[in-house]
């Protein structure tokens, strides 16, 4: 169980996260919602202990999380980045394989790994050898997928990792995705400021609004129970009009 406890934190004289306070169970998949600069992605990062919070305790099972323990929290969590984060100048291969060469793995260990995780999300091992120019956006994410799950960490947190994606492959990598995660059965933050695929990926959604929980539940929670007008108009915001409404 990944615990958060009254988590504020300020830049300057604006209050980003005020009195955060969310419990997520493990091998269930979490969604932070909420318009931008609403505190998500500070949160995560909160989270895999690269910021300290200004008040409060995180708990990653019985490990209090802070900056101080972050290589800590880096054996137990894979991280995936805006946009991938993937290095140019490294191939696929190089980019997935990073921490575990570092961490001395032998490299037959390595070889097996990179072709677990190529079929997990199913990519070509071809496109390994290339760099990440070289292939395409969805491609770079799920290269991306795969080195946050190189060494099989307990969680997993992802920032906005389909984002910058068109329409259909952003759709064809929520399915996967969805089937990845049910596939590990490992713990999933994802951050996304998009209603429906938090609707689709989420076991639980918590919608953020200036750095506060506004509501904690299930989509049909929020469709049918909102505890405040502005769960609502956000969900309505994202809606498709009817043909012919005027």
């Amino acid at each position: 169980m990944i615990s958060i406890q009254n988590v504020s934190k300020s830049f300057g004289t604006k209050k980003v996260l005020d009195g955060i306070s969310l419990e997520f169970q493990g091998g269930r998949t979490h969604v932070l919602l909420g318009s931008s600069g609403c505190g998500k992605s500070t949160l995560l990062r909160i989270l895999m202990g690269l910021i300290p919070s200004d008040s409060g305790v995180v708990r990653i099972g019985s490990l209090e999380v802070s900056t101080e323990k972050h290589f800590e929290v880096a054996r137990l969590a894979g991280y995936v980045i805006q946009e991938g984060g993937l290095f140019p100048h490294l191939t696929a291969a190089d980019n997935v394989s990073l921490v575990a060469k570092l961490r001395g793995w032998p490299t037959k260990k390595i070889e097996q790994r990179l072709e677990t995780l190529s079929a997990l999300v199913q990519l070509d091992t071809t496109l390994l050898r290339r760099f990440p120019k070289q292939i395409s956006g969805g491609q770079r994410q799920r290269v991306a997928l795969m080195r946050a799950l190189m060494l099989d960490p307990s969680f997993l947190l992802m920032d906005e990792p389909l984002g910058a994606l068109d329409p259909i492959i952003r759709s064809e990598l929520q399915q996967q995705l969805k089937s990845i995660f049910r596939k590990l059965g490992k713990t999933v933050i994802i951050v996304t400021h998009d209603v429906g695929e938090a609707a689709y990926l989420g076991d639980s959604i918590t919608l953020l609004r200036k750095g506060k929980v506004i509501q904690h539940g299930t989509f049909g929670e929020f469709n049918d129970e909102p505890k405040d007008p502005f769960v609502s108009r956000f969900i309505n915001a994202q809606r498709i009009p009817e043909v012919g409404a005027t």
